[in-house]
């Protein structure tokens, strides 16, 4: 049986602040940190021994990577970062205060930005206070500048099918550690689920996610490891 571990990152700054972080790299509250611990805990308690873990090149993810693994007694576990991981680009609502840009565009629109699938908010600026062209780690490539999750699928997919699932076809163990979007972007994708049902999907922070592989890389089960703070899951098979 191979083990495939989704783990969303804990509670970062701008969480806390209620704004649109995309690809800004806040790192972890106080509270993220302990959040990433004990979900490292909880995989130990469940006895799950990870091979290979992923992560994005943002901080808060890494961090979270760090001190889950860290947490689970398994710090050596080898780890790689990829900025295909990182969560989805809020264009130009980067930045912005969550109720203030509700007041401002309305509800609706918000909510459309935030919850289709397919329709991206408004482009970011060039240069603008939150732009990360500039940002060493993503020197040379060709950056977007607002994504929808049907766009962030779009780039995490090619990744995922390159270097992750080559990992967990060979029978390791795997943890990603991520973002929200990015996460969303996986489980569609695994779970084989329409651009309808991914939008209902919601990955709490922190709480590993652990999915049962069968050999074409399907779930035969999924289980949150704390319940209390589970979200409804997909039904297996149904792809």
């Amino acid at each position: 049986m191979t083990i495939l571990v989704l783990l969303r990152h804990g509670q970062s700054r701008w969480n806390l602040e209620n704004r649109f972080t995309g690809w800004v790299d806040v790192d972890l509250t106080s509270e993220g940190e302990a959040q990433a611990r004990r979900g490292g805990a909880l995989m130990a308690e469940a006895g799950i021994a990870i091979d290979r873990a992923f992560t994005s090149v943002l901080t808060r993810a890494v961090r979270t990577a760090n001190l889950a693994l860290d947490a689970a007694g398994q710090s050596w576990v080898p780890l790689e970062k990829d900025w295909r991981l990182n969560e989805r680009h809020y264009g130009a609502l980067t930045g912005l205060d969550k109720a203030e840009t509700a007041a401002r565009h309305g509800e609706e629109q918000v909510r459309v930005w935030r919850r289709s699938y397919d329709v991206p908010p408004p482009p970011q600026a060039a240069g603008d206070a939150w732009d990360v062209s500039q940002d060493r780690r993503y020197r040379g490539l060709a950056l977007p500048d607002t994504e929808s999750l049907a766009t962030t699928l779009d780039r995490v997919l090619p990744y995922w099918k390159a270097r992750v699932e080559p990992e967990l076809s060979s029978g390791r163990n795997v943890l990603v550690a991520a973002h929200g979007n990015s996460l969303r972007a996986v489980a569609k994708h695994i779970f084989g689920l329409t651009p309808e049902a991914v939008l209902s999907l919601e990955i709490p922070t922190s709480n590993p996610l652990v999915l049962d592989l069968d050999a074409g890389l399907r779930p035969r089960d999924a289980r949150y490891l704390d319940l209390s703070r589970a979200q409804p899951l997909p039904t297996m098979g149904v792809h």
